[in-house]
């Protein structure tokens, strides 16, 4: 038997013991009044979340990958994470990859026996050849799941950074990570359901992990996502928006160092600002490990 009375997501939340009852205005503000409570949680674990990106960074500027491991919701969540970073920072998609307990068809329906498999984590990291170079990050709201635990022993046995995030105290998953990211939220509304408050702060979470690492990567400039791939109508205008933003130029210049560049902003603005060739301008980008400030205070010193 799990005792679920010691896993805080789990707890019945006073707040919310006669919702049914409530008129549907009512039944909203309590929802929301505990939704406020989210970022405080997250904000409590900004210093643990900042050394996981800080480890992130590192493994993936030295050719390692970013892996999301997780059951149900927190599978989900780790795999929309994922699947954002290409078209928002250029990368390829092996770089950032999300893994869920049941495969495919879990992403879709969910699968909940799957979770309960340690061993089939194992089985899901291998099939990828994950290895020491590379970092998980396994997701378990409850803190408990026996497949994500699976996964953050396995790491931790080939000698890969193992980093837990939850959203309950003392949880069992934080005892096997290298570094836990527990953001206590608290009893959901509906008791249990972690697609909740538990959800929210793990997708905060996974943002903030995704942005500052790929941050840390020099994927930014200023505040501009200066490697975003012009993939359709929208990011190909936000990329022309990136390059006038950065430079100054006008609308129809950016298009032309757009043109010279292959649709890459971050080419297109080395480009623009420093007169250089797209050849060089590569180069350039290249030396200094695809950091765009440093390129353009060496085109500077030509």
């Amino acid at each position: 038997m799990i005792d679920l009375t010691k896993i805080t997501t789990e707890r019945r939340n006073p707040a919310s013991t006669d919702i049914d009852k409530c008129s549907t205005l009512e039944m909203l503000r309590i929802i929301n009044k505990e939704d406020q409570k989210v970022a405080l949680a997250v904000e409590r674990i900004l210093p643990q979340i900042a050394e996981a990106v800080d480890v992130i960074a590192a493994h993936l500027r030295a050719g390692g990958r970013l892996f999301y491991l997780g059951a149900g919701t927190s599978g989900r969540l780790g795999i929309l994470d994922a699947a954002e970073c290409p078209p928002t920072y250029g990368t390829d998609p092996s770089l950032v990859i999300g893994v869920i307990a049941g495969g495919t068809p879990a992403i879709f329906r969910a699968q909940e026996g799957a979770e309960d498999d340690p061993a089939g984590a194992v089985r899901d990291l291998k099939s990828y050849d994950f290895c020491a170079n590379d970092v998980l990050v396994g997701i378990a709201a409850s803190g408990r799941t026996p497949y994500v635990i699976g996964g953050l022993r396995y790491a931790k046995e080939i000698g890969a950074p193992a980093i837990a995030l939850t959203c309950s105290e003392n949880a069992p998953v934080s005892r096997e990570a290298d570094i836990a990211l527990a953001a206590v939220t608290g009893p959901e509304v509906v008791t249990g359901s972690t697609r909740m408050k538990a959800g929210t702060a793990q997708k905060l979470v996974l943002n903030m992990l995704s942005t500052g690492a790929m941050i840390r990567l020099g994927k930014v400039y200023g505040n501009l996502m200066v490697d975003v791939k012009s993939s359709n109508e929208k990011l190909t205008e936000r990329a022309q928006r990136i390059v006038t933003a950065a430079t100054g130029c006008t609308y129809e210049e950016a298009q032309d160092a757009l043109a010279k560049s292959d649709g890459q902003a971050k080419l297109a603005i080395l480009i623009q600002a420093s007169g250089c060739t797209a050849e060089r301008g590569r180069k350039l980008l290249a030396e200094h490990e695809g950091r765009l400030a440093a390129a353009l205070a060496a085109s500077g010193r030509e």
